[in-house]
Formats: C-alpha cells, structure tokens, sequence
C-alpha cells in the first residue's frame, strides 16, 4: 500500500486517537495515523500485491501448527509509544496476540513485520518507519522487499541488541527467519511476479 498526503479533508488538521479510531472503524480505505495526522492509503501494483500474497501464503503453510501466525495488510499495527497506527503489508505475531484495549483489531506485539517497497514509499519504509517500528518491544525481524527487482533486506537485531542488515539478491537465496523458526526462499517470494 502507497501512503498519501495527510487527509485533511476531514474538516480538521489534527484528531486524538480516539477520533481516529472512530473514522477508520466507518471508512471505506485504510488511513495510517502518526501524532495526530490521518494519512489516506492507496492501492497497490501488481507485483506488490503478488508478493504480499506470496509470503503471507508461504508463512501461512510452513507455521501451521506452530505459535506464531502471519497476518495479512488488513491488519492494523499500532505502537503505544510513538501514536503510529499503520497496515505493515505482512506481519507474523508469536504467542498471544495482544491488542489495544483488548479490543481484537489493533495489534500491539508483532514479531516480524514485512513491507514491499514502491517507488512512492521506499525512502519511507527504509528511514523513518523503520526508526517509528523499532519502538515496538516484540519486534525482532523487518523485512524490506523490493519489486523493481530482485532484493530483499533482512533486519534482525543481533546479540548486542542492535539491528543487522543482510540483503538477498539471487532467486536461489533463503531468507533465515530464525525468531518463528522458519525460512523463505526469494524463489517463493517472487513466484509468479513480474516486475
């Protein structure tokens, strides 16, 4: 999903969480909300949304059975600590899924999340999401998936605690997914798109 410009058309310039809640729970789209801003989403190409289907289907088939679970972007993420409420294209939860207020919709505790870069998002998904997901406590894994070629960018936080880059660039290379206990190939990531 492509983030516009902030949708001011609401009548306002800043909503409380709650009012933001109250509009997406009634909207048509999906918004991402940050610090008081409502920021429409737009859909998305082809390739992305092969992509995302193809690694939520693979993770859904090789963690059947196991603790965690992969959700796909209709699944609102939000962190406590910085106000984001945002759709990460693909996210894996392990154990218990908790969520705000316990209200069953806005996810607090993912593990990994993945994002499939556009053109229009890419600069945002690298920088200053990426800086707003480390806040979350649970996350362990922020996959990054290009689909103007083959690429994908691997974050994991290392035994110092601090977050590590690995890139895969060849179809035959496996992306070790060690936090749920279980790989992806870019063979499966981009089966079927073209790009």
């Amino acid at each position: 999903m492509e983030v516009r410009q902030p949708a001011i058309a609401y009548g306002k310039q800043k909503y409380s969480v709650e009012e933001y809640l109250e509009l997406e729970n009634a909207a048509s789209e999906k918004h991402e909300y940050y610090k008081g801003e409502i920021f429409a989403m737009s859909g998305a190409r082809l390739p992305h949304n092969r992509v995302c289907g193809n690694v939520y289907a693979n993770l859904w088939n090789k963690l059947k059975g196991k603790p965690c679970k992969p959700y796909n972007s209709d699944t609102r993420i939000h962190i406590l600590s910085n106000t984001l409420f945002t759709y990460p294209d693909v996210s894996v939860v392990c154990g218990d899924t908790e969520t705000l207020n316990d209200d069953n919709f806005n996810v607090l505790n993912p593990t990994i999340i993945f994002e499939v870069l556009s053109a229009a998002t890419k600069n945002y998904d690298r920088g200053d999401k990426f800086n707003l997901y480390r806040d979350i406590p649970s996350l362990k894994v922020y996959i990054l998936i290009d689909t103007e070629k083959t690429a994908v960018e691997a974050w994991s936080i290392n035994t110092a605690g601090k977050w590590e880059l690995t890139t895969y660039k060849e179809m035959h290379d496996e992306v070790p997914l060690p936090a749920i206990g279980a790989l992806l190939t870019l063979t499966e990531i981009y089966d079927g798109a073209v790009l």
